[in-house]
């Protein structure tokens, strides 16, 4: 054996150590049959080492240093073995002790959402449930099997249109960060009259109270949850003030973010400012309730032919020689389009020509009161509104105007009349009793995505628009004579309007008739046509009261 040191052993050191000794220790790092290997070093390579090194361990001291380090490393090593199966075992005992937070069973949570007798909880899918006393139809069981495909892809392209142009029927819903210590969503709650939703992103963070207390409180709506706890915790289920009383935080946000809120009255919008309180903090949100409209959308068939987006409008009286330099003008550029007539002439004459509908109306009825009667018949997507006395020219090109409403979301667009757009802006002002309207020419900035298209409040009697926006709108038909931005106000914060130089359409000649019996439809039209000073005092008096206005200017 070799000698604790190369020369004379030292006094009180053995003479010699073998290397099983070191060795033995050291390896016993094999617990329950799996070997925990000290770092940098197999066992193997320990034993041979510790024969190496045997004859530097020169003192008493250094050995028992090295027995205790290796037993240190031993028992690290294992416990953090061990330590998995007791991280479970701790799991499995906190989800044991955690077994009260669950939700109410389907049978008692289905009333919450069910209202006459209709499962109105947000769902990706609806369905017409066939019970008794209920005809069904179910509307693809009426087209033909051959064209479904083609009918529903077209129907999709016209929604994401719609939902593009109606921006606002898809809000994000935004969560306060718990920094009051509450949280609670600041926007895009929103419910439909007399349904159910859960409120998202209520909670209680950051706050250690012996008894937690919280109340919600509702005005329009009432208040649940679907946590299944006892009447002690919560108190006031089905009404509009929800009361939690717990000591545990973890079951108080449980029993928050299951909160669910349900509309009582049938309001088609609304805003319930919802009131959420602890001890010491007080947070409001609201919560909006609104009636959704149902899409109305037009098909433009399967070729989506101009004719089949568009109906040409307009509206004649007495002046049929110019109404007939207009078809023959549209017929040049677009001869299988649709063109409806409102016609309010004193004695009406026949319109023979194909695809011209004539609508007779009472002698006189008015300007607007036949822009009604025309857009009212049209069955297209669009319109496109011009004068009887326009004429179609090459640079009349309706394609364009659809394609700027095909891919923005303004609601009617116009052009130029012989090169004047005629654009103008309508500045509101509004005071705590009345407004004030100021009219300016021109717009308010460019279109983007088309150079020479702005964004503005009105154009010229020449424009494309949205069939149905314009409806919603209406023309006055208080107003017979003069009127046109009349129709521009009243769509203030309806329509988004915009105009575009590069489309224009002819204006006829204001020569005097060179007949005699046209001279004096003539004469006739402009003793109706002319603006009066009665008509003026019509007109502001018409918005004072039906516009609440205060003044209106124009430069």
């Amino acid at each position: 054996m070799p000698s604790c040191a190369s020369n004379a052993p030292r006094s009180g050191c053995p003479s010699t150590i073998t290397a099983p000794d070191l060795s033995q220790l050291i390896c016993l790092t094999k617990v329950q049959g799996m070997e925990l290997a000290v770092p940098f070093l197999s066992c193997q390579r320990r034993a041979a080492w510790g024969a190496r090194k045997a004859t530097h361990l020169c003192c008493p001291s250094m050995k028992y240093f090295l027995i205790l380090l290796s037993c240190t490393i031993v028992v690290f090593l294992a416990s953090m073995r061990w330590q998995r199966p007791a991280e479970s075992q701790i799991k499995e005992e906190i989800s044991e002790a955690r077994s009260d937070l669950k939700l109410l069973s389907p049978e008692k949570y289905k009333s919450l959402f069910i209202y006459s007798g209709i499962w109105l909880a947000p769902k990706n899918q609806c369905e017409c449930a066939k019970v008794d006393h209920v005809h069904v139809y179910e509307m693809e069981d009426y087209i033909d099997k051959k064209d479904l495909a083609s009918v529903k892809e077209r129907r999709q392209k016209e929604f994401e249109h719609y939902q593009k142009r109606y921006p606002s029927m898809t809000q994000d819903i935004v969560i306060a960060k718990p920094n009051v210590p509450l949280s609670y969503p600041i926007q895009g709650v929103e419910v439909m009259p007399l349904h159910t939703i859960m409120i998202p992103g209520l909670g209680l963070h950051g706050v250690t109270e012996e008894k937690y207390q919280v109340i919600l409180r509702a005005s329009l709506g009432t208040l649940n949850t679907l946590a299944d706890v006892s009447d002690d915790v919560v108190r006031g289920r089905g009404k509009k003030e929800l009361l939690i009383l717990t000591s545990d935080v973890e079951l108080l946000n449980f029993i928050l973010e299951h909160v669910t809120y349900t509309s009582v009255v049938y309001q088609l919008s609304a805003v319930d400012m919802m009131s959420f309180e602890s001890r010491d903090h007080v947070a409001q949100f609201p919560v909006i309730i609104r009636q959704p409209s149902l899409p109305k959308l037009f098909d433009p068939g399967a070729d989506r032919k101009i004719s089949s987006l568009v109906t040409i409008t307009t509206k004649t009286f007495l002046r049929y020689h110019k109404l007939q330099l207009l078809i023959k003008s549209i017929r040049q550029y677009y001869p299988d389009i649709k063109i409806i007539v409102a016609d309010d002439s004193e004695v009406p004459e026949k319109i023979i020509e194909e695809n011209v509908e004539h609508y007779i109306m009472p002698f006189g009825k008015g300007w607007f009161a036949g822009r009604n009667l025309a857009i009212s018949q049209v069955t297209t997507k669009y319109y496109l509104w011009v004068d009887d006395d326009y004429l179609f020219t090459e640079n009349t090109k309706i394609e364009k105007l659809l394609d700027v409403l095909e891919r923005t979301n303004l609601d009617m667009v116009g052009g130029s009349v012989n090169g004047n757009t005629y654009s103008f802006q309508l500045l509101y002002e509004q005071g705590d009793d009345s407004g004030c309207l100021h009219l300016r020419y021109g717009s308010f900035h460019k279109l983007e995505g088309f150079p020479n298209c702005v964004v503005t409040s009105g154009v010229v009697n020449f424009y494309l628009a949205h069939t149905d926006k314009s409806r919603h709108v209406g023309y006055d038909p208080l107003l017979q004579r003069v009127a046109h931005s009349e129709f521009f106000m009243d769509g203030l914060g309806i329509l988004l309007v915009g105009s575009c130089s590069d489309v224009s359409i002819g204006h006829q000649a204001h020569n005097p008739a060179s007949e005699p019996n046209l001279t004096k439809v003539e004469d006739q039209y402009k003793r109706f046509r002319t603006n009066t000073q009665a008509q003026v005092q019509f007109k502001l008096t018409l918005h004072y009261f039906k516009n609440q206005l205060k003044c209106y200017s124009t430069r």
